[in-house]
């Protein structure tokens, strides 16, 4: 069992791991080139070591997080999907829709904004 699994254990209501499990599967089936990382107790994608997207649950909701700079590009269109958002990432409420285009979107940003970048997190 992955990391990724092991960190589904820990949470106990079964619709809340399949709408995680729902994103998960959304990242990996349309960038199989992302690598599953588990770092600071959170799931997260990178592409050539470099962090991309981190998952994470919580009581009332699922938070991602793409890192500031890419916050503050899609800040328009999270609000707009009407997730509630802090300066480093965006939170889904267990009852709402998942903008599954939208992670799309922030990937991809990510992914081209950070080819050349050398290290974990943005300098």
């Amino acid at each position: 069992m992955d990391q990724f699994e092991q960190y589904l254990e820990d949470v106990a209501d079964q619709d809340k791991i399949a709408k995680l499990k729902s994103i998960f599967d959304f990242v990996e089936r349309n960038f199989p080139e992302l690598e599953r990382v588990f770092k600071w107790n959170t799931p997260m994608y990178t592409h050539h070591n470099t962090f991309i997207l981190g998952i994470s649950y919580a009581k009332a909701h699922i938070s991602v997080a793409p890192e500031n700079i890419t916050m503050e590009k899609f800040k328009d269109e999270i609000e707009a999907a009407g997730y509630s958002q802090t300066k480093g990432l965006f939170r889904i409420k267990w009852a709402d829709e998942i903008d599954f285009s939208l992670i799309e979107r922030i990937i991809q940003f990510n992914i081209e904004d950070k080819e050349a970048c050398d290290t974990f997190w943005r300098k």
